[in-house]
């Protein structure tokens, strides 16, 4: 296995400081992002859904738990006994809600999972996070996300319910903590499509992703 190129301390306060003035031009350019993404319009949303919870069942304006804002992680529904290793690695990245819910914001996942596979998938995993079914309803097809997994934010007024934004792909991906902590070393993902220097470690794309009981 190949490693970095080794310089002397110098040097590499140098590269680093090079590397430095680019990610706090970078981090700028986030915080402008999301100064834009707070200023996006809202759209009204339906309120009429039953999900159904580890503890019965549950419109979407009661998802928000008496918080003004809700972000719900919207889990693939691969079919009887199968599960998508992303969507479980994701949920894995979320830590404890209470800073969440300081700011006024519920987390909740969300999958057309038929209630008993998603629960019994919920304990399998060790989650304890709010996990809601919405087989039966027209939520994943109402949120236009097709077969796959994204992240949608909603605003409660008190009366009715608004969907302010959507992610999915390498949006989700990114704010995930293990790809940002891999992204910070040298050999990063270790994925075939990142750019990384001749001789470093590299697998075809998730291939080596699994859930987490299973490395």
């Amino acid at each position: 296995m190949k490693f970095p190129e080794v310089v002397t301390a110098e040097e590499w306060q140098q590269a680093r400081d090079a590397l430095l003035v680019k990610e706090k031009e970078l981090t700028r350019a986030l915080d402008a992002l999301a100064a834009e993404r707070r200023r996006l319009p809202m759209v009204r949303f339906e309120n009429d859904y039953v999900f159904t919870g580890a503890d019965g069942k549950a419109g979407l304006a009661e998802l928000f738990e008496g918080r003004r804002q809700l972000i719900v992680y919207q889990m693939m529904d691969l079919g009887p006994d199968e599960y998508c290793n992303g969507c479980s690695s994701f949920v894995d990245n979320i830590g404890h809600l209470a800073h969440l819910n300081a700011r006024d914001t519920t987390f909740v996942v969300v999958s057309d999972m038929p209630p008993e596979q998603l629960f019994k998938w919920r304990r399998r995993m060790g989650w304890t996070m709010p996990f809601y079914s919405s087989h039966g309803t027209t939520f994943v097809a109402d949120c236009d996300i097709g077969d796959g997994f994204a992240l949608s934010v909603f605003v409660h007024d008190g009366k009715q319910v608004y969907r302010t934004y959507v992610t999915q792909a390498r949006g989700v991906d990114r704010l995930r903590a293990d790809n940002n902590l891999l992204d910070l070393t040298p050999y990063g993902r270790q994925e075939d499509w990142e750019d990384s220097p001749p001789g470093w470690p590299q697998d075809p794309t998730m291939s080596w992703l699994h859930h987490h009981n299973e490395y």
